[in-house]
């Protein structure tokens, strides 16, 4: 059974499936209404699943009138996607963020599922067993090497 947070984040991502542009707007309150939960809850979705390393930017506007906007940031071509990939990368990255972005890439069908696997297995910080902040300096390495790869051979397979 899936929890309430789940659900919020189902619906959203169904949303952008229906000619929404790349960006949806919601009232806070009316979506807490509908999944009869508090407004915090719709905060801790948008901040905790709907993350730049997600692929999204949300931007919120408070008051009356206010409302909540999403943004699914555009990953159509390769080198923009290895350069802006590389850009959210930086110096470091936790597992979590790493995480985050391989399951951007395989929603976007850059990766398989058993390449997604094999990506989070090698970041794991059970496998990278050295002390931060150098850990998160190494698997920010590894992950640009992963995606620069990656990209670089979508195509060779009919992809």
């Amino acid at each position: 059974m899936s929890n309430i947070s789940d659900l919020i984040e189902k619906y959203l991502k169904e949303l952008f499936g229906s000619g929404s542009q790349g960006q949806v707007e919601i009232q806070r309150n009316e979506l807490a209404e509908k999944f009869n939960c508090v407004p915090s809850q719709i905060n801790y979705v948008l901040t905790t699943r709907f993350t730049v390393e997600h692929g999204f930017v949300v931007e919120s506007r408070r008051g009356g009138g206010g409302f909540v906007r999403i943004i699914k940031l555009p990953m159509d071509e390769k080198v923009n996607a290895v350069s802006y990939l590389c850009d959210l990368i930086g110096r470091d990255v936790s597992q979590q963020g790493a995480e985050g972005i391989i399951r951007r890439m395989l929603e976007e069908g850059l990766v398989t599922e058993r390449e997604s696997g094999i990506m989070k297995s090698a970041l794991s910080r059970d496998v990278l067993r050295i002390a931060l902040p150098a850990r998160d300096q190494l698997r920010a390495l590894i992950l640009k090497a992963m995606i620069i790869s990656i990209l670089h051979h979508i195509g060779d397979k009919g992809d």
